[in-house]
């Protein structure tokens, strides 16, 4: 089921039911939380400091969520604002926000009771209340602004129809009951309103430090956008900084969102343009618009980046990412994503991003390094794959080279592909065996990406390896997908952020071209239609008349996962560290295990 448990795959210590036992228990289960609710309670409604995150669920903002995470109890604690209560709601988890194999907590209404329950969606959508009841309701009350339901869910709960909560992105999905309904499995999920929001539900527990008193602040927002009438916009707005701007350290940013539009900008990024450049030409406006400059391509390196759900980002006390002074561009480029599936006309706009900066300067300068597999074609996934890995590597020889003996600190990381990326997973190896997981994403969605504050520092020292693994989804798709800037060509990176800054920028790998050359001639000599391997034909023009056959298929993935690597260990300057080519770190394999 994707994204459900299954009694194989985690081996939790949960109890063993006979069957009589399970259907006794699951009668009583209904009978205990099938309850009436009583929406009227007394009390007064928690602070908002006791869920510090919230999200909008729906684009009209009816539907609000806040959460907290207990990490002592593993469970999330929830509190859903229903602004505009009709007859019920359906609010759960899925791999991908699908409807159809779903977790969900459902509230719904025959028109005289209400009444609250776990329950489960299978294959074709059909609801089915839990045996397990996992979401636990713990209070109902009206307020001016609406109804509040406040539940909490475990992360892990043994029962194979729940989903596991997990470190990355989680997919929540929303569904309004507009009528009446007698009975949970009378709902009919194909006809009812409803969608889907991502979402970082477990936010790790980082303890802000002290912010300097010559701190200072700066605004970076796009002014007064008239949001456009469709549902995906990406917006770009230059901004220059004062001449002559000193060398400062950004400590802290938040989001600056328009009141009103919490629930159509969907995420924002700030990027620094190439020093190389004296000037750039001012925009504002689509950043797919074809009066868009040039130029404005050469502004990539990401100073900050937020997404729905996130809170204010915060370097450690020890680093800052420095901005300003000799070698550094003066022009920003701010890159706002808008979301509106609703298509709201008229909607006007001054989101942004709010830097918090210094001029006294921390101990370290922060560093963001690429990790993962280098802009080229020789990496390629097949079409109509539902699950293919590539891998890259920032090897042994790399670090040894470019990382200072004290190595260096990871504290955030952004994980990154193009649209076919559904997993993305770093971990540090050592003395080749796995010793830490950097970050890890398995729901990851091209349509959420943030940088992520990680639970723990990450020490990297010099001889360790950082190994990459993105896993794609190419089923929709009828051509090879081949590694390369479009959108419809493929990436996997690691943006990770440390400390302190090295020359080494760039620590990727692809498979060495000789090789795939060689791969070319194997699928010649044992196919009917033949890959033209001329000297002018290019390597997606060779993946493109490669008959896609099972042996073509594994013959590929071995490749990948046993050919000579080449290695780009690149400084700041493109200027190549002396690695070339290597072999592939061979770790073990893992036996999942239970957390």
């Amino acid at each position: 089921l994707g994204s459900m448990q299954t009694s194989g795959s985690k081996p939790c210590s949960c109890p063993s039911f006979k069957l009589r036992e399970v259907a006794s228990m699951y009668f009583t289960m209904i009978a205990v939380f099938l309850v009436i609710l009583v929406v009227a309670l007394q009390g007064s409604v928690p602070r908002g400091s006791d869920f510090p995150y919230k999200v909008p669920l729906d684009p009209q903002g009816l539907l609000e969520l806040s959460w907290n995470v207990s990490y002592p109890e593993q469970a999330v604690n929830f509190q859903l604002l229903i602004r505009d209560l009709q007859f019920g709601l359906l609010f759960g988890m899925s791999d991908r926000g699908e409807f159809e194999n779903a977790d969900l907590a459902v509230l719904w209404s025959d028109g005289r009771n209400s009444y609250f329950g776990d329950a489960w969606s299978d294959a074709k959508g059909q609801l089915h209340m839990d045996s397990q009841q996992d979401y636990q309701l713990l209070g109902a009350w009206r307020a001016p602004e609406g109804l509040y339901l406040l539940f909490r869910r475990a992360f892990s709960t043994c029962d194979p129809k729940d989903y596991l909560i997990e470190d990355g992105t989680v997919h929540l999905i929303y569904g309004i009951l507009e009528k009446p309904v007698h009975s949970l499995q009378a709902i009919n999920i194909s006809a009812i309103h409803g969608g889907l929001q991502r979402v970082q539900l477990l936010k790790p527990n980082i303890t802000i430090p002290d912010l300097p008193s010559d701190m200072k602040t700066m605004e970076i927002r796009a002014p007064d956008v008239v949001i456009p009438s469709q549902e995906t916009t990406y917006w770009c707005y230059m901004v220059e900084l004062p001449e002559d701007f000193p060398k400062h350290h950004i400590i802290m940013y938040e989001p600056v969102i328009t009141t009103g539009n919490e629930a159509l900008v969907h995420h924002m990024e700030v990027f620094q343009c190439a020093a190389e450049f004296d000037s750039f030409p001012r925009y504002n406006g689509p950043c797919d618009s074809k009066m868009k400059p040039e130029r404005l391509n050469y502004c990539r390196h990401v100073l900050a980046a937020w997404a729905m759900g996130a809170q204010a980002f915060y370097y450690p006390e020890e680093a800052g990412l420095a901005f300003g002074g000799p070698g550094s561009s003066r022009y920003l480029r701010l890159e706002i994503h808008y979301h509106n599936p609703l298509v709201f006309k008229g909607r006007r706009d001054s989101s942004g991003i709010r830097l918090y900066y210094t001029a006294t300067l921390r101990r370290h300068d922060a560093g963001i390094m690429e990790l993962g597999l280098v802009y080229t074609p020789v990496m390629a996934i097949p079409p109509g794959e539902d699950a293919f890995v590539l891998t890259g590597y920032c090897t042994d020889k790399c670090t040894q080279l470019a990382l200072p003996t004290a190595g260096i600190r990871i504290f955030a990381s952004q994980l990154h592909t193009h649209l076919a990326g559904r997993k993305v997973v770093t971990v540090l190896s050592r003395d080749g065996r796995e010793r830490q997981v950097v970050n890890s994403d398995g729901h990851y969605s091209p349509h959420f990406q943030e940088i992520r504050m990680l639970k723990e520092v990450v020490a990297v020292f010099p001889g360790d390896e950082l190994i990459t693994t993105c896993t794609y989804n190419t089923q929709n798709r009828s051509q090879v997908t081949v590694g390369g800037f479009s959108i419809l060509e493929e990436m996997c990176v690691n943006y990770v952020h440390y400390y302190p800054q090295t020359q080494l920028e760039l620590c990727k790998s692809a498979v060495d071209p000789g090789y795939l050359h060689r791969y070319f001639n194997l699928v010649n000599r044992f196919n009917d239609e033949e890959v033209c391997m001329c000297p002018q034909v290019s390597v997606p023009q060779q993946f493109d008349s490669v008959p896609w056959n099972t042996f073509n298929r594994d013959v590929l993935k071995s490749l990948y996962g046993f050919a000579p690597i080449s290695m780009h260990c690149n400084k700041s300057s493109a200027v190549r560290f002396p690695v070339r080519t290597a072999s592939l770190p061979r770790l073990p394999n893992k036996t999942p295990s239970c957390r």
